[in-house]
């Protein structure tokens, strides 16, 4: 493909690990390509950032250069305060963000800036600046189209306030409401309702929606998008070693201590006999669910690895932090390894590792497509809940959980459903369409593939100044 000139493109994106990390994927693809990136990120993640990330560099020369703004709010403001938070930051962060820009701009032309949708009032910056600007969706394209046909009225939704109801959407299964994204049902803080309303509107001055998806798991939905907000899926997003690849940047970003000893324990292990639980960067387990996984793995008795993160990691208050039952500790301290956190992507492609516990955050989901390895969802809020329904139903790589009235999942329900995906009479069928996924993953990326060819046209498009008009 041409390259002709330089390119250089900005993203911007809110200091957090689940939002940082696409971008970061994106950013290597890009420079793989020959681009240069610069990720701009709130002033709060900087210290967290520096000290936990390896080889991150502000040297000018390097491919990946990282810049700061400030969220409009003292470092040390506890940012669990949702609300506080995004109205600092729509009010304040905007103006600093406005301030970068506008000093990078004296020394770099930016081709292209490319935001987060969690946002939608940096896409105002950005075109203020007379950037063209991209968004990249951090979810799955589904969930992506059932936020546009909600907020835009394109399709007859039922009572949201009824979990039971059916809901009926292009390219979609059957669904329930329960299984919607939380931010559009009442239930949900009318804040994050607020922001998917404000991105909805601002699309019409988007130039281009990528996706951290892929064509060939989500076709019907990426179709079924056409005629009325297009999105382009241009992933799996996941670092280039688990596709096989060569890294293209020394420059990651991980917000905590990653505790790497776990790696050396799981190369101790017998191919598929670890079962990998994680809850994610934001989410903090309650005791009563903590007390349940701890039940199930006592009672399967296979090794397991548990990621169990403080609270103050989650963005919660510590107290609420839930605590390991002791004498499980001590029960399972031969067949056990708990740690606050772990590089995910080498624990995931690791052979030991026969399943995955997980929340269902779209990040982890691509990960373990990517890896074939088998899911046990377990959502909590977000996009998680349709991301478990996409797990059971569409991708056919796991099994979803099935929580009490209380929305607890029993132990007894835990362990049925990690049997399920290790011994039980559907494992090897699920095992074999995990499997399935990943090839498709691989050659999507590789030249002459889906997502690949979306990458080369993005770049073309730049060079030439072929900018994309949207209605």
């Amino acid at each position: 493909m041409p390259k002709e000139k330089k390119l250089h493109v900005l993203m911007v994106s809110m200091a957090l690990q689940g939002h940082l990390n696409p971008m970061f994927k994106f950013a290597k693809f890009l420079i793989s390509k020959g681009v240069h990136v610069t990720i701009a990120t709130t002033e709060d993640g900087r210290y967290r950032m520096l000290k936990h990330t390896k080889n991150n560099s502000t040297n000018p020369n390097s491919e990946i250069q990282l810049e700061f703004f400030s969220d409009g709010l003292n470092i040390d403001f506890d940012r669990s305060d949702t609300v506080s938070m995004i109205k600092t930051i729509r009010e304040k962060g905007s103006k600093n963000l406005s301030n970068l820009i506008a000093n990078l701009t004296k020394v770099h032309h930016f081709s292209c800036a490319i935001v987060n949708p969690f946002l939608p009032w940096a896409i105002d910056v950005i075109v203020e600046h007379n950037i063209p600007c991209a968004l990249l969706w951090i979810q799955a394209c589904a969930v992506y189209s059932i936020y546009y046909r909600h907020f835009n009225g394109t399709n007859i939704f039922p009572n949201l306030e009824h979990p039971n109801e059916k809901v009926h959407l292009p390219g979609l299964p059957m669904l329930e409401v329960r299984d919607l994204p939380s931010f559009m049902l009442p239930s949900s803080p009318c804040h994050f309702r607020q922001v998917m309303m404000d991105l909805m509107k601002a699309l019409s001055k988007v130039k281009w929606v990528f996706g951290t998806s892929f064509y060939e798991i989500e076709e019907e939905i990426v179709k079924s998008m056409d005629s009325l907000a297009p999105i382009v899926p241009i992933g799996p997003l996941v670092s280039p070693f688990l596709l096989g690849e060569k890294e293209t940047s020394d420059v990651s970003v991980d917000m905590w201590n990653a505790e790497d000893h776990c790696i050396e324990w799981l190369d101790k292990k017998p191919i598929s006999s670890v079962i990998y639980v994680s809850f994610g960067s934001i989410l903090v387990l309650s005791q009563n669910e903590v007390n349940n996984i701890a039940a199930a793995l006592k009672n399967i008795n296979k090794a397991f690895l548990w990621v169990v993160k403080p609270a103050d990691q989650g963005g919660e208050k510590e107290n609420s932090a839930a605590k390991l039952p002791n004498e499980f500790m001590e029960i399972t301290k031969k067949s056990g390894l708990v740690v606050k956190w772990c590089p995910q992507e080498k624990v995931l492609m690791h052979p030991a590792v026969a399943c995955f516990v997980s929340h269902c955050g779209w990040n982890s989901m691509l990960e373990t497509v990517v890896t074939g390895v088998p899911v046990v969802a377990w959502p909590s809020w977000t996009d998680q809940p349709t991301n478990a329904t996409l797990i059971a139903n569409v991708f056919q790589n796991g099994v979803k959980v099935n929580c009490g009235d209380d929305g607890i999942a029993s132990a007894e329900e835990i362990e049925r459903c990690i049997r399920d995906v290790t011994e039980g009479p559907h494992a090897e069928e699920i095992k074999k369409r995990a499997m399935e996924l990943k090839e498709s993953a691989k050659k999507t990326l590789k030249e002459g593939g889906t997502s690949s060819k979306n990458i080369n046209q993005f770049i073309s498009d730049l060079i030439v100044g072929n900018i994309p008009a949207r209605a």
